[in-house]
């Protein structure tokens, strides 16, 4: 059990550090502020979250949805907060 929360922390911080070096660049000139920059890295880090991710199974089987389900519902609305926090942190500066 060890080994498998090591993995999953592992992808969850690849995908974080992912995020970063993908998402700093394209961000420079837009955002000013530090907590639009966390709020950015978080998105990039949620999008297109799958099995290995604890909540993919706290919904599965809370709800007794099967895997299949799950994957189809779980990405799908990761990847809509993953974007819609992305689309706030480019547009918040253009109101400020």
């Amino acid at each position: 059990m060890k080994a498998d929360l090591g993995w999953v922390t592992l992808f969850g911080a690849i995908t974080g550090i992912s995020a970063m070096i993908i998402a700093g660049p394209s961000f420079g000139k837009f955002i000013a502020k530090k907590h639009l920059l966390v709020i950015a890295m978080s998105s990039g880090a949620t999008i297109l979250s799958h099995v290995n991710d604890s909540g993919f199974w706290l919904v599965s089987r809370y709800l007794g949805i099967s895997e299949k389900d799950t994957l189809k519902t779980w990405t799908v609305m990761t990847t809509l907060i993953s974007l819609t926090g992305l689309a706030s942190c480019m547009l918040t500066p253009l109101f400020l």
